[in-house]
């Protein structure tokens, strides 16, 4: 992960805590062509956890998790994020797996982040 993906995780994680009250305890992002592909472990709240316990709990969690993050998103555009990257945010599609608490959001752009941000490239282009 370089430093652009790092910086990408904490407004993930920023952006997550704002409008959710909890952001994932890790985050790993990976830019690949126009994707940032974000890994998160620790999502779940005590009371959700609660609830994946009880039968049909864990289907409930899931369900209402993506769905809700998804309506955030549309609701609170990613201003800061694309601000960021120089790019604008188009969709977003993610899933969580409620017993190992991971999950993936994988954030689509109008560019191609992984030749933007590529390391290698960017110095090369610096030392120009």
């Amino acid at each position: 992960m370089n430093k652009y993906e790092a910086e990408f995780s904490n407004l993930v994680r920023s952006f997550r805590k704002k409008h959710m009250g909890k952001g994932p305890r890790k985050i790993t992002t990976t830019f690949c062509k126009n994707w940032a592909i974000c890994e998160m472990e620790g999502n779940l709240s005590p009371v959700e956890k609660f609830i994946a316990n009880a039968d049909d709990g864990k289907q409930m969690v899931r369900a209402a998790r993506t769905e809700m993050v998804k309506d955030m998103y549309r609701q609170n555009h990613p201003v800061e994020m694309e601000r960021f990257l120089g790019a604008q945010f188009q969709d977003l599609f993610l899933d969580i797996d409620i017993d190992r608490d991971y999950g993936i959001s994988i954030f689509v752009f109008d560019q191609n982040l992984e030749e933007k941000f590529n390391t290698s490239q960017l110095k090369a282009h610096e030392s120009q």
